[in-house]
Protein backbone atom coordinates (compact mmCIF):
# COMPACT_ATOMS: atom_id res chain seq x y z
CA UNK A 1 0.00 0.00 0.00
CA UNK A 2 1.13 3.76 -0.45
CA UNK A 3 3.24 3.03 -3.73
CA UNK A 4 3.64 5.89 -5.61
CA UNK A 5 4.55 5.69 -9.31
CA UNK A 6 6.26 8.59 -11.17
CA UNK A 7 6.59 9.06 -14.71
CA UNK A 8 7.32 11.89 -16.78
CA UNK A 9 4.12 13.83 -17.25
CA UNK A 10 2.10 10.74 -14.25
CA UNK A 11 1.29 11.58 -10.99
CA UNK A 12 -0.47 8.02 -10.22
CA UNK A 13 -0.87 7.38 -6.50
CA UNK A 14 -1.58 3.41 -5.37
CA UNK A 15 -3.27 3.68 -2.08
CA UNK A 16 -3.85 0.31 -2.49
CA UNK A 17 -2.59 -2.69 -4.16
CA UNK A 18 -2.89 -6.34 -5.15
CA UNK A 19 -1.14 -9.10 -5.29
CA UNK A 20 2.22 -9.55 -6.95
CA UNK A 21 2.98 -11.03 -10.35
CA UNK A 22 5.32 -13.46 -8.91
CA UNK A 23 2.71 -14.74 -7.01
CA UNK A 24 0.20 -14.71 -9.67
CA UNK A 25 2.51 -16.44 -12.16
CA UNK A 26 2.99 -19.38 -9.00
CA UNK A 27 -0.92 -19.71 -9.04
CA UNK A 28 -1.51 -19.94 -12.68
CA UNK A 29 1.03 -22.51 -12.79
CA UNK A 30 -0.09 -24.55 -10.27
CA UNK A 31 -3.91 -24.21 -12.19
CA UNK A 32 -2.00 -24.67 -15.28
CA UNK A 33 -0.72 -28.22 -14.53
CA UNK A 34 -3.68 -29.53 -12.66
CA UNK A 35 -6.08 -28.69 -15.64
CA UNK A 36 -3.83 -30.30 -17.85
CA UNK A 37 -3.51 -33.52 -15.50
CA UNK A 38 -7.11 -33.68 -15.63
CA UNK A 39 -7.79 -32.93 -19.26
CA UNK A 40 -5.17 -36.10 -20.23
CA UNK A 41 -7.40 -38.10 -17.96
CA UNK A 42 -10.67 -37.90 -19.46
CA UNK A 43 -8.87 -38.07 -22.63
CA UNK A 44 -7.70 -41.90 -21.94
CA UNK A 45 -10.45 -42.67 -19.37
CA UNK A 46 -13.69 -40.63 -21.32
CA UNK A 47 -16.71 -40.70 -18.74
CA UNK A 48 -14.77 -42.79 -15.79
CA UNK A 49 -12.30 -39.68 -15.30
CA UNK A 50 -15.76 -37.34 -15.76
CA UNK A 51 -17.39 -39.28 -13.17
CA UNK A 52 -14.35 -39.46 -10.80
CA UNK A 53 -14.03 -35.69 -10.97
CA UNK A 54 -17.78 -35.22 -10.72
CA UNK A 55 -17.83 -37.59 -7.26
CA UNK A 56 -14.27 -36.01 -5.62
CA UNK A 57 -15.54 -33.05 -6.37
CA UNK A 58 -18.74 -32.27 -6.22
CA UNK A 59 -20.28 -34.82 -4.61
CA UNK A 60 -22.51 -35.86 -7.16
CA UNK A 61 -22.46 -39.58 -8.64
CA UNK A 62 -25.84 -39.73 -10.41
CA UNK A 63 -26.43 -43.35 -13.27
CA UNK A 64 -26.68 -40.68 -15.69
CA UNK A 65 -25.36 -36.56 -16.53
CA UNK A 66 -27.90 -35.63 -19.15
CA UNK A 67 -31.34 -34.86 -17.48
CA UNK A 68 -34.01 -36.81 -19.10
CA UNK A 69 -37.06 -34.48 -20.40
CA UNK A 70 -39.31 -35.42 -17.50
CA UNK A 71 -36.60 -34.64 -14.80
CA UNK A 72 -36.66 -31.55 -16.68
CA UNK A 73 -40.18 -30.53 -16.32
CA UNK A 74 -40.26 -31.62 -12.90
CA UNK A 75 -37.94 -29.22 -11.38
CA UNK A 76 -39.14 -26.11 -13.16
CA UNK A 77 -42.52 -27.36 -11.50
CA UNK A 78 -40.52 -26.70 -8.20
CA UNK A 79 -40.22 -23.18 -9.17
CA UNK A 80 -42.62 -20.49 -7.66
CA UNK A 81 -44.84 -18.19 -11.14
CA UNK A 82 -42.55 -15.33 -9.83
CA UNK A 83 -39.12 -17.15 -10.68
CA UNK A 84 -40.20 -18.36 -13.62
CA UNK A 85 -40.96 -14.93 -14.77
CA UNK A 86 -38.07 -13.81 -13.86
CA UNK A 87 -36.27 -16.13 -15.87
CA UNK A 88 -38.22 -15.41 -18.88
CA UNK A 89 -38.05 -11.73 -18.22
CA UNK A 90 -34.41 -11.67 -18.36
CA UNK A 91 -33.74 -14.33 -21.40
CA UNK A 92 -36.20 -11.78 -23.17
CA UNK A 93 -33.97 -8.59 -22.46
CA UNK A 94 -31.28 -10.81 -24.61
CA UNK A 95 -32.98 -12.25 -26.77
CA UNK A 96 -34.91 -9.05 -28.34
CA UNK A 97 -30.60 -7.79 -28.39
CA UNK A 98 -29.36 -10.47 -29.35
CA UNK A 99 -31.52 -10.53 -32.08
CA UNK A 100 -30.91 -7.01 -32.90
CA UNK A 101 -27.17 -7.62 -33.67
CA UNK A 102 -28.21 -10.22 -35.67
CA UNK A 103 -30.21 -8.16 -37.86
CA UNK A 104 -27.03 -5.98 -38.04
CA UNK A 105 -25.54 -9.17 -40.05
CA UNK A 106 -26.07 -10.33 -43.10
CA UNK A 107 -24.14 -12.06 -46.47
CA UNK A 108 -23.02 -10.39 -49.00
CA UNK A 109 -22.05 -10.90 -52.50
CA UNK A 110 -20.76 -8.27 -54.52
CA UNK A 111 -19.38 -8.04 -58.31
CA UNK A 112 -15.98 -6.84 -57.79
CA UNK A 113 -14.92 -6.79 -61.78
CA UNK A 114 -17.42 -7.77 -64.24
CA UNK A 115 -17.76 -11.43 -64.19
CA UNK A 116 -16.22 -11.87 -61.04
CA UNK A 117 -18.59 -12.95 -57.77
CA UNK A 118 -17.26 -13.19 -54.77
CA UNK A 119 -19.31 -13.35 -51.61
CA UNK A 120 -19.97 -14.46 -47.75
CA UNK A 121 -22.14 -16.89 -45.97
CA UNK A 122 -23.32 -16.78 -42.35
CA UNK A 123 -22.81 -20.05 -40.90
CA UNK A 124 -24.17 -21.55 -37.61
CA UNK A 125 -21.39 -23.53 -35.74
CA UNK A 126 -22.76 -26.46 -35.74
CA UNK A 127 -22.69 -28.17 -32.37
CA UNK A 128 -21.63 -25.74 -29.27
CA UNK A 129 -21.46 -26.25 -25.71
CA UNK A 130 -22.90 -23.62 -23.39
CA UNK A 131 -20.86 -24.47 -19.71
CA UNK A 132 -23.06 -22.41 -17.11
CA UNK A 133 -20.94 -22.28 -13.45
CA UNK A 134 -22.57 -22.52 -10.42
CA UNK A 135 -20.17 -23.65 -7.81
CA UNK A 136 -20.15 -21.16 -5.09
CA UNK A 137 -23.55 -19.13 -6.74
CA UNK A 138 -26.52 -21.15 -9.24
CA UNK A 139 -25.48 -18.88 -12.33
CA UNK A 140 -29.10 -18.93 -13.55
CA UNK A 141 -28.09 -15.87 -15.56
CA UNK A 142 -25.34 -17.82 -17.39
CA UNK A 143 -27.80 -19.55 -19.26
CA UNK A 144 -29.36 -17.13 -20.74
CA UNK A 145 -25.97 -15.47 -22.27
CA UNK A 146 -24.98 -18.78 -23.86
CA UNK A 147 -27.74 -20.67 -24.71
CA UNK A 148 -30.75 -17.88 -26.08
CA UNK A 149 -27.12 -16.14 -27.77
CA UNK A 150 -26.23 -19.54 -29.59
CA UNK A 151 -29.97 -20.15 -30.19
CA UNK A 152 -30.67 -17.02 -31.70
CA UNK A 153 -27.53 -17.44 -34.03
CA UNK A 154 -28.91 -20.90 -35.11
CA UNK A 155 -27.01 -23.25 -33.95
CA UNK A 156 -28.74 -26.27 -34.88
CA UNK A 157 -27.39 -28.48 -31.57
CA UNK A 158 -26.89 -26.55 -27.82
CA UNK A 159 -25.79 -28.42 -25.12
CA UNK A 160 -25.70 -27.23 -21.88
CA UNK A 161 -23.79 -28.25 -18.96
CA UNK A 162 -23.61 -27.45 -15.31
CA UNK A 163 -22.37 -28.08 -11.73
CA UNK A 164 -24.61 -29.44 -9.15
CA UNK A 165 -25.13 -26.81 -6.50
CA UNK A 166 -24.97 -28.20 -2.61
CA UNK A 167 -24.80 -32.04 -4.39
CA UNK A 168 -27.83 -31.60 -6.50
CA UNK A 169 -28.99 -29.85 -10.01
CA UNK A 170 -30.39 -26.15 -9.12
CA UNK A 171 -33.96 -25.93 -10.66
CA UNK A 172 -34.00 -22.47 -11.70
CA UNK A 173 -30.59 -22.91 -13.84
CA UNK A 174 -32.22 -26.24 -15.33
CA UNK A 175 -35.09 -24.42 -16.39
CA UNK A 176 -33.09 -21.42 -17.90
CA UNK A 177 -31.69 -23.90 -20.22
CA UNK A 178 -34.38 -24.86 -21.26
CA UNK A 179 -36.29 -22.17 -21.72
CA UNK A 180 -33.01 -20.60 -23.97
CA UNK A 181 -33.22 -23.29 -25.91
CA UNK A 182 -30.86 -26.26 -25.34
CA UNK A 183 -31.45 -29.37 -26.39
CA UNK A 184 -29.24 -31.73 -23.73
CA UNK A 185 -28.82 -30.70 -19.96
CA UNK A 186 -25.91 -31.90 -18.35
CA UNK A 187 -25.25 -31.83 -14.80
CA UNK A 188 -21.39 -31.70 -14.05
CA UNK A 189 -19.19 -28.95 -13.64
CA UNK A 190 -15.95 -27.60 -14.13
CA UNK A 191 -13.36 -29.30 -15.75
CA UNK A 192 -14.96 -32.37 -16.22
CA UNK A 193 -17.62 -30.65 -17.95
CA UNK A 194 -15.51 -29.28 -20.43
CA UNK A 195 -13.59 -32.11 -20.90
CA UNK A 196 -16.40 -34.31 -21.42
CA UNK A 197 -17.92 -31.88 -23.97
CA UNK A 198 -14.67 -30.50 -25.69
CA UNK A 199 -13.49 -34.25 -26.01
CA UNK A 200 -16.46 -36.33 -26.31
CA UNK A 201 -17.54 -39.66 -24.22
CA UNK A 202 -19.09 -42.98 -25.00
CA UNK A 203 -22.49 -40.91 -24.30
CA UNK A 204 -21.21 -37.35 -25.68
CA UNK A 205 -20.23 -36.54 -28.85
CA UNK A 206 -17.83 -34.03 -29.28
CA UNK A 207 -19.00 -30.13 -29.56
CA UNK A 208 -17.25 -27.94 -32.42
CA UNK A 209 -17.12 -25.06 -29.69
CA UNK A 210 -17.36 -24.43 -26.02
CA UNK A 211 -18.43 -21.38 -24.96
CA UNK A 212 -19.13 -19.53 -21.33
CA UNK A 213 -17.72 -17.65 -17.98
CA UNK A 214 -16.20 -19.95 -15.24
CA UNK A 215 -13.47 -20.14 -12.50
CA UNK A 216 -9.55 -19.94 -13.07
CA UNK A 217 -9.67 -23.51 -13.70
CA UNK A 218 -12.59 -23.58 -16.43
CA UNK A 219 -10.75 -20.44 -18.23
CA UNK A 220 -7.49 -22.43 -18.20
CA UNK A 221 -9.12 -25.64 -19.27
CA UNK A 222 -10.68 -23.50 -22.55
CA UNK A 223 -7.16 -22.29 -22.79
CA UNK A 224 -6.02 -25.46 -23.00
CA UNK A 225 -8.41 -27.21 -25.15
CA UNK A 226 -8.71 -24.49 -27.73
CA UNK A 227 -7.77 -25.96 -31.20
CA UNK A 228 -9.30 -28.96 -30.81
CA UNK A 229 -12.70 -26.61 -30.40
CA UNK A 230 -13.42 -23.57 -31.30
CA UNK A 231 -13.76 -21.07 -27.69
CA UNK A 232 -15.57 -17.98 -27.14
CA UNK A 233 -12.57 -16.03 -25.03
CA UNK A 234 -11.28 -16.84 -21.65
CA UNK A 235 -13.55 -15.74 -19.40
CA UNK A 236 -13.27 -15.54 -15.83
CA UNK A 237 -12.58 -14.82 -12.71
CA UNK A 238 -14.39 -11.91 -12.98
CA UNK A 239 -12.83 -7.72 -13.23
CA UNK A 240 -14.64 -4.83 -12.32
CA UNK A 241 -12.99 -1.05 -12.50
CA UNK A 242 -14.59 1.48 -11.59
CA UNK A 243 -13.57 5.16 -12.94
CA UNK A 244 -14.98 8.18 -10.60
CA UNK A 245 -15.09 11.20 -9.58
CA UNK A 246 -16.77 13.38 -7.35
CA UNK A 247 -19.89 13.10 -8.69
CA UNK A 248 -20.26 9.92 -7.40
CA UNK A 249 -19.65 9.17 -3.11
CA UNK A 250 -17.66 6.79 -1.47
CA UNK A 251 -20.65 4.58 -0.68
CA UNK A 252 -21.79 3.68 -4.52
CA UNK A 253 -17.93 3.57 -5.14
CA UNK A 254 -18.05 0.90 -2.46
CA UNK A 255 -20.84 -0.82 -2.77
CA UNK A 256 -20.14 -1.51 -6.14
CA UNK A 257 -16.36 -3.01 -5.48
CA UNK A 258 -17.64 -5.52 -3.60
CA UNK A 259 -21.10 -6.44 -5.57
CA UNK A 260 -18.20 -8.47 -7.99
CA UNK A 261 -15.87 -9.11 -5.76
CA UNK A 262 -18.23 -10.96 -4.09
CA UNK A 263 -17.46 -13.44 -7.06
CA UNK A 264 -15.15 -15.53 -5.56
CA UNK A 265 -11.79 -14.91 -3.72
CA UNK A 266 -9.88 -13.58 -6.77
CA UNK A 267 -11.85 -11.33 -8.52
CA UNK A 268 -10.29 -7.99 -8.81
CA UNK A 269 -12.06 -4.75 -8.04
CA UNK A 270 -9.85 -1.31 -8.94
CA UNK A 271 -11.42 2.01 -7.94
CA UNK A 272 -9.53 4.63 -10.64
CA UNK A 273 -10.17 8.39 -9.55
CA UNK A 274 -8.92 12.15 -9.31
CA UNK A 275 -10.27 12.61 -5.89
CA UNK A 276 -8.19 11.60 -2.95
CA UNK A 277 -11.19 12.49 -0.79
CA UNK A 278 -13.20 9.86 -2.89
CA UNK A 279 -10.63 7.12 -2.88
CA UNK A 280 -9.83 7.69 0.80
CA UNK A 281 -13.37 7.53 1.33
CA UNK A 282 -14.03 4.50 -0.31
CA UNK A 283 -11.37 2.80 1.42
CA UNK A 284 -13.46 3.61 5.08
CA UNK A 285 -16.68 2.38 3.48
CA UNK A 286 -15.34 -1.07 1.84
CA UNK A 287 -14.54 -1.54 5.29
CA UNK A 288 -17.73 -0.53 7.13
CA UNK A 289 -19.63 -2.54 4.40
CA UNK A 290 -17.88 -5.71 4.68
CA UNK A 291 -18.94 -5.79 8.30
CA UNK A 292 -22.66 -6.25 7.33
CA UNK A 293 -22.50 -7.77 3.59
CA UNK A 294 -24.23 -11.48 4.03
CA UNK A 295 -20.86 -12.77 1.09
CA UNK A 296 -17.85 -10.64 3.16
CA UNK A 297 -16.05 -14.28 3.35
CA UNK A 298 -15.62 -14.09 -0.20
CA UNK A 299 -15.80 -10.59 -0.93
CA UNK A 300 -12.99 -9.40 1.70
CA UNK A 301 -10.73 -12.52 0.70
CA UNK A 302 -10.67 -11.09 -2.54
CA UNK A 303 -10.70 -7.41 -2.07
CA UNK A 304 -7.29 -8.02 0.60
CA UNK A 305 -5.50 -9.69 -2.35
CA UNK A 306 -6.80 -8.54 -5.49
CA UNK A 307 -8.36 -4.68 -4.90
CA UNK A 308 -6.75 -1.67 -5.72
CA UNK A 309 -6.95 1.91 -5.25
CA UNK A 310 -5.34 4.17 -7.89
CA UNK A 311 -5.25 8.22 -7.58
CA UNK A 312 -4.72 9.92 -11.22
CA UNK A 313 -4.17 13.92 -11.22
CA UNK A 314 -5.97 14.00 -14.78
CA UNK A 315 -8.23 12.71 -17.03
CA UNK A 316 -5.99 11.47 -19.31
CA UNK A 317 -4.37 9.31 -16.69
CA UNK A 318 -7.41 7.80 -15.33
CA UNK A 319 -7.82 6.91 -18.94
CA UNK A 320 -4.35 5.27 -19.35
CA UNK A 321 -5.50 3.53 -16.16
CA UNK A 322 -8.30 2.13 -17.46
CA UNK A 323 -6.82 1.10 -20.97
CA UNK A 324 -3.76 -0.60 -19.62
CA UNK A 325 -5.93 -2.40 -17.14
CA UNK A 326 -8.34 -3.51 -19.89
CA UNK A 327 -10.89 -5.02 -16.62
CA UNK A 328 -13.53 -7.20 -18.01
CA UNK A 329 -16.61 -4.57 -16.74
CA UNK A 330 -15.45 -0.91 -16.90
CA UNK A 331 -18.29 1.08 -14.83
CA UNK A 332 -17.64 5.14 -15.16
CA UNK A 333 -19.31 7.51 -13.42
CA UNK A 334 -17.91 10.66 -13.95
CA UNK A 335 -18.73 14.45 -14.94
CA UNK A 336 -16.99 13.23 -18.53
CA UNK A 337 -19.03 9.63 -19.23
CA UNK A 338 -19.18 10.36 -22.92
CA UNK A 339 -15.58 11.34 -23.45
CA UNK A 340 -14.55 8.11 -21.99
CA UNK A 341 -17.24 6.35 -24.07
CA UNK A 342 -15.48 8.01 -26.91
CA UNK A 343 -11.58 7.41 -26.33
CA UNK A 344 -11.54 4.18 -24.18
CA UNK A 345 -10.29 1.24 -26.45
CA UNK A 346 -9.70 -1.73 -24.31
CA UNK A 347 -12.55 -3.24 -21.85
CA UNK A 348 -15.11 -5.81 -21.69
CA UNK A 349 -18.60 -4.16 -21.32
CA UNK A 350 -19.16 -0.49 -20.47
CA UNK A 351 -21.67 0.69 -17.85
CA UNK A 352 -22.18 4.28 -18.14
CA UNK A 353 -23.45 6.62 -15.60
CA UNK A 354 -24.32 6.46 -11.82
CA UNK A 355 -27.91 4.67 -12.46
CA UNK A 356 -26.07 1.98 -14.69
CA UNK A 357 -24.44 -0.96 -12.49
CA UNK A 358 -22.76 -4.16 -13.27
CA UNK A 359 -24.92 -6.62 -11.38
CA UNK A 360 -27.99 -5.58 -14.26
CA UNK A 361 -25.40 -6.57 -17.15
CA UNK A 362 -24.69 -9.74 -15.01
CA UNK A 363 -28.23 -10.48 -14.72
CA UNK A 364 -31.02 -8.80 -17.43
CA UNK A 365 -30.58 -5.57 -18.87
CA UNK A 366 -29.59 -7.52 -22.19
CA UNK A 367 -25.91 -7.07 -22.86
CA UNK A 368 -24.33 -10.17 -22.59
CA UNK A 369 -22.27 -11.12 -19.79
CA UNK A 370 -20.03 -13.60 -21.08
CA UNK A 371 -16.34 -10.86 -20.92
CA UNK A 372 -12.96 -10.65 -21.97
CA UNK A 373 -10.57 -10.80 -18.37
CA UNK A 374 -7.10 -11.19 -17.98
CA UNK A 375 -6.78 -7.85 -20.44
CA UNK A 376 -7.99 -9.99 -23.06
CA UNK A 377 -9.99 -6.88 -23.74
CA UNK A 378 -7.16 -5.04 -25.75
CA UNK A 379 -7.71 -7.98 -28.73
CA UNK A 380 -11.30 -9.19 -28.63
CA UNK A 381 -15.08 -7.93 -27.01
CA UNK A 382 -17.61 -10.64 -24.86
CA UNK A 383 -19.67 -13.13 -26.13
CA UNK A 384 -22.43 -12.42 -28.77
CA UNK A 385 -24.92 -13.84 -31.56
CA UNK A 386 -21.85 -13.38 -33.95
CA UNK A 387 -19.33 -15.52 -31.96
CA UNK A 388 -21.87 -18.55 -33.33
CA UNK A 389 -21.60 -17.42 -37.27
CA UNK A 390 -18.60 -18.73 -39.21
CA UNK A 391 -17.72 -16.06 -41.92
CA UNK A 392 -17.18 -18.54 -44.97
CA UNK A 393 -16.71 -16.72 -48.37
CA UNK A 394 -17.03 -17.69 -51.93
CA UNK A 395 -15.99 -16.82 -55.24
CA UNK A 396 -17.40 -17.38 -58.90
CA UNK A 397 -15.56 -16.41 -62.15
CA UNK A 398 -18.49 -15.97 -64.79
CA UNK A 399 -17.08 -15.00 -67.72
CA UNK A 400 -14.19 -16.65 -69.96
CA UNK A 401 -12.77 -12.38 -70.28
CA UNK A 402 -12.72 -12.59 -66.51
CA UNK A 403 -10.73 -16.09 -65.97
CA UNK A 404 -8.36 -14.46 -68.44
CA UNK A 405 -7.97 -11.22 -66.57
CA UNK A 406 -7.31 -12.52 -63.24
CA UNK A 407 -5.27 -16.04 -63.97
CA UNK A 408 -3.08 -13.90 -66.18
CA UNK A 409 -2.05 -11.86 -63.06
CA UNK A 410 -2.35 -15.31 -60.37
CA UNK A 411 0.07 -16.94 -62.52
CA UNK A 412 2.58 -14.40 -62.53
CA UNK A 413 2.63 -13.33 -59.02
CA UNK A 414 2.38 -17.47 -58.20
CA UNK A 415 5.92 -17.32 -60.72
CA UNK A 416 7.18 -14.41 -58.52
CA UNK A 417 6.84 -17.01 -55.33
CA UNK A 418 8.35 -19.82 -56.55
CA UNK A 419 4.79 -21.71 -56.87
CA UNK A 420 4.93 -23.36 -59.87
CA UNK A 421 2.04 -25.78 -59.34
CA UNK A 422 -0.28 -22.57 -58.15
CA UNK A 423 1.10 -20.58 -61.73
CA UNK A 424 -0.22 -24.00 -63.50
CA UNK A 425 -3.49 -23.65 -62.26
CA UNK A 426 -3.90 -20.45 -63.39
CA UNK A 427 -2.26 -21.56 -67.20
CA UNK A 428 -4.33 -24.21 -67.84
CA UNK A 429 -7.63 -21.82 -67.68
CA UNK A 430 -5.78 -19.39 -69.73
CA UNK A 431 -5.05 -22.06 -72.19
CA UNK A 432 -8.98 -23.14 -71.72
CA UNK A 433 -10.52 -19.91 -71.75
CA UNK A 434 -8.40 -17.23 -73.18
CA UNK A 435 -7.03 -18.99 -75.99
CA UNK A 436 -3.48 -18.31 -74.61
CA UNK A 437 -0.34 -20.70 -75.26
CA UNK A 438 1.34 -20.88 -72.47
CA UNK A 439 4.36 -23.33 -72.20
CA UNK A 440 4.43 -25.53 -68.57
CA UNK A 441 6.01 -23.89 -65.73
CA UNK A 442 6.35 -20.27 -67.03
CA UNK A 443 4.69 -17.59 -66.32
CA UNK A 444 2.04 -15.45 -68.07
CA UNK A 445 2.88 -12.74 -70.12
CA UNK A 446 0.95 -9.44 -69.20
CA UNK A 447 -1.32 -8.51 -72.14
CA UNK A 448 -2.97 -5.18 -71.18
CA UNK A 449 -2.98 -3.20 -67.98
Amino acid sequence: MGRASREVGVAIEYLKTGIDTKTQATIDAEVSATVSRMLDDIARRGEDAVRAYSQRLDHYNPSEFRLSDDAIEKMIATLSDQERHDIIYAQKRVRVFAEAQREALRDIEVEVLPGVVLGHRLVPVQRVGCYVPGGKYPMVAAAHMSVVTAAVAGVPQILAATPPYRGKPFPAVIAAMHYGGAHEVYVVGGVQALGMLALGTASVDQVDMIVGPGNVYVAEAKRQLFGRVGIDLLAGPTETLIIADEVVDAEMCATDLLGQAEHGMNSPAVLVTNSRHLAEETLVEIKRLLTILPTSGLAEASWNDYGQVIVCETYDEMLDVANTLASEHVQVMTARDDWFLDNLTAYGALFLGPRTHVANGDKVIGTNHTLPTRRAGRYTGGLWVGSFLKTHSYQRILTDEAASEISSYCSRLSMLEGFVGHAEQANIRLRRYGRRNIPYGSAAEPVGQ
